[in-house]
């Protein structure tokens, strides 16, 4: 079965919150322990096919959002916003679902709006995990950010999602990655929607993730793997030895980790559950 016929297995989802509309897919059973994830920029709920699948096994609940913007979930309000914009609407959509307690995880910049939110509500959050995790350029030389920013937008306007995709779905992961991961990620990034992708670049041109992440009450754990060429290792062991935060190695594998090494992040990630985090 390929992996577009398996993520029908977890149909997306929408709820109304009083900021919008989220879409999303979920696995899992109430009652279990929640775990909230927060796909990247080039990404969709559908990334985290993996996880979704180990749900039941793992004994816990999994709800994996479209963020604002993406699929069929209402845009932030600001043009530029900041990720605390992202971070009202992940706590919005929770409310509506009933959920209080959960563990976050963030993948790249996903990483941002995770730790948005649990700096907004910490007494809520009680893992949180930053997978290949995107710093932000919003402490970086104004130049920086706006050629950064440039570089993105321009990429976006000239080829497209689909030509976007086709150039850059290969970097995100290793070169031994399967032609069906590699199917799949291209396939993903290339249902981005241009008005929410051009906000999400706005916040990764004008943020910062350590910003969010100093002072944090809760357990947080930064996980790369070694051949992610977009945030690679060493500095994403840096962000972590920075503030002091255990630091992961997922194995030879590239930028899209859920996906490439999804034993070893749905171990890292879902150990606690039996535990009855």
């Amino acid at each position: 079965m390929s992996l577009s016929e398996r993520i029908q297995d977890f149909p997306l989802q929408r709820t109304s919150t009083p900021l919008g509309e989220v879409a999303y897919r979920s696995a899992g059973s109430v009652g279990q322990p929640i775990w909230v994830l927060l796909h990247g920029i080039g990404s969709a709920s559908g990334s985290w096919l993996a996880q979704l699948q180990a749900a039941q096994q793992s004994g816990v609940r999994i709800l994996a959002w479209d963020a604002p913007g993406y699929g069929q979930s209402t845009p932030v309000k600001p043009a530029q916003p900041k990720a605390s914009d992202y971070a009202a609407r992940v706590w919005a959509w929770l409310d509506a679902l009933g959920c209080q307690q959960v563990h976050l995880v963030g993948h790249s910049l996903g990483c941002l709006m995770a730790s948005a939110a649990a700096q907004a509500q910490p007494e809520r959050v009680k893992h949180l995990w930053l997978l290949a995790p995107a710093a932000g350029y919003g402490l970086a030389d104004p130049q920086v950010r706006a050629r950064k920013l440039q570089e993105r937008l321009e990429k976006l306007q000239t080829l497209g999602p689909a030509g976007m995709a086709a150039q850059r779905a290969s970097a995100m992961l290793s070169p031994a990655a399967s032609a069906e991961q590699l199917a799949w990620v291209e396939h993903t990034m290339a249902q981005v929607i241009p008005a929410g992708y051009t906000q999400a670049s706005q916040m990764l041109a004008g943020d910062d993730l350590a910003t969010y992440l100093r002072g944090l009450s809760c357990p947080v754990d930064v996980a790369c793997g070694q051949a992610d060429r977009i945030t690679p290792a060493q500095g994403c062991a840096e962000l972590a030895a920075g503030l002091g935060l255990p630091f992961h190695l997922l194995g030879e594998v590239g930028h899209a980790c859920p996906l490439e090494a999804s034993e070893r992040v749905n171990d890292l990630l879902f150990t606690t559950a039996s535990e009855g985090a």
